[in-house]
């Protein structure tokens, strides 16, 4: 249930990005039309999360997620049936930012209330392995939908499996829930340190989104076909699967320290967008979108574990204030990135989510080395 939610929550955008040529060119709009486009789902998200977080925590992680199933349904079916403008479009992906900004957090508490602790690595994994799972689905949607039935089928679909989410969740018994909880200050990993671990969710966030929103048009603008450019997406989604699913198991396996790792991951995905900077050498290409999603984007998951061990007390609201600034990068980042496309060029933009990668990095590092998220004893 938590992987099909998390997976629906994001949907709306990262199809977006995969079936950017076929709807920009029905709508009429530009890259930095398609970076307004996911900002406006991000913003959305990121208005979403906190509230999302204690609501979450006051109403049950189950009837959570069932409010993020109804926003994803009504973006999604919105987008299929009358986005016929870019102000449409942005109307109906802003309802999908807000079931994203319950479903979110909801996910987290239910893995945090119902998987044993020895296990939360792996759950995370999974939970975490929905976002490129999302990638990859519209990467998939080019050549199997879009380029045979329409792109607006593919919206289709998506709103009927929400549909099944919504309908699956209420015919489930209600789970008892106690009073809503806030991560404390004193806690494990405190207010301040959440605050500056959501500055580099956030700078992360920017550049591992323009990633997705981006990399099929790169490789239209550089020669490659639409299909082919799906294909790749797809390719990089799958990578960025399996590396979120063998980190998780990594984590639960050698009890390391998750932030550590996260801060690596971010400096080896820099080196990956580096390697799409370099243009469209086929080789460079695809290691850099294999870096891109196993590294850059694939460092949530641990990131999430870390939060979550680090605030037991309170899961939801805890992930609630660090995705803040993870929907944050993704409102700036795209939009960003696409006015470097066009006032300066591709490489330019792709060298710029590489520095952001590595500013992240090295926040990340600083709360790493302290005492701010610990790992909690007989974890």
């Amino acid at each position: 249930m938590v992987v099909v939610a998390t997976t629906l929550g994001v949907l709306p955008v990262f199809l977006l990005g995969g079936l950017a040529v076929q709807i920009r060119e029905e709508l009429r709009f530009s890259e930095a039309g398609l970076g307004l486009a996911v900002a406006a789902f991000f913003g959305a998200s990121a208005l979403f999360s906190i509230p999302g977080g204690r609501i979450s925590e006051r109403i049950g992680a189950e009837r959570g997620i069932l409010l993020g199933a109804v926003g994803s349904f009504a973006s999604l079916l919105g987008i299929a049936v009358v986005a016929r403008s870019l102000p449409v479009l942005l109307g109906c992906i802003a309802l999908g930012g807000l079931g994203n900004g319950v479903a979110q957090p909801a996910s987290n508490l239910a893995l945090a209330r119902h998987v044993r602790t020895g296990r939360h690595g792996v759950a995370f994994g999974m939970k975490q392995s929905s976002i490129p799972t999302a990638t990859l689905l519209g990467g998939l949607a080019v050549p199997v939908i879009a380029l045979t039935v329409g792109w607006r089928w593919a919206y289709a679909c998506g709103a009927v499996v929400a549909g099944a989410l919504a309908l699956w969740v209420v015919s489930r018994p209600a789970a008892r829930v106690g009073p809503p909880k806030r991560p404390s200050a004193d806690s494990s990993g405190g207010i301040r340190s959440l605050v500056v671990l959501a500055v580099a969710g956030g700078l992360a966030s920017a550049a591992a989104n323009s990633l997705g929103a981006f990399l099929v048009l790169w490789g239209v603008t550089a020669g490659l076909t639409p299909g082919v450019s799906g294909l790749v997406l797809a390719v990089g989604s799958i990578s960025g699967i399996a590396a979120r699913m063998a980190l998780g198991w990594a984590a639960d396996s050698r009890r390391s320290a998750a932030l550590g790792t996260v801060a690596w991951l971010l400096v080896v995905g820099a080196a990956g967008f580096a390697a799409l900077a370099t243009g469209i050498v086929p080789w460079f290409h695809l290691a850099g979108t294999l870096l891109g999603f196993a590294a850059g984007w694939g460092w949530p998951g641990l990131f999430n574990l870390a939060i979550v061990r680090a605030h037991p007390e309170a899961p939801a609201a805890a992930t609630g204030v660090t995705q803040t600034g993870v929907y944050t990068g993704g409102v700036l980042g795209p939009p960003l990135f696409g006015l470097l496309v066009e006032s300066a060029s591709y490489p330019a933009a792709w060298l710029a989510a590489a520095a952001a990668l590595l500013v992240a990095a090295t926040l990340v590092v600083g709360q790493a080395r302290g005492t701010c998220v610990a790992e909690p004893p007989g974890a």
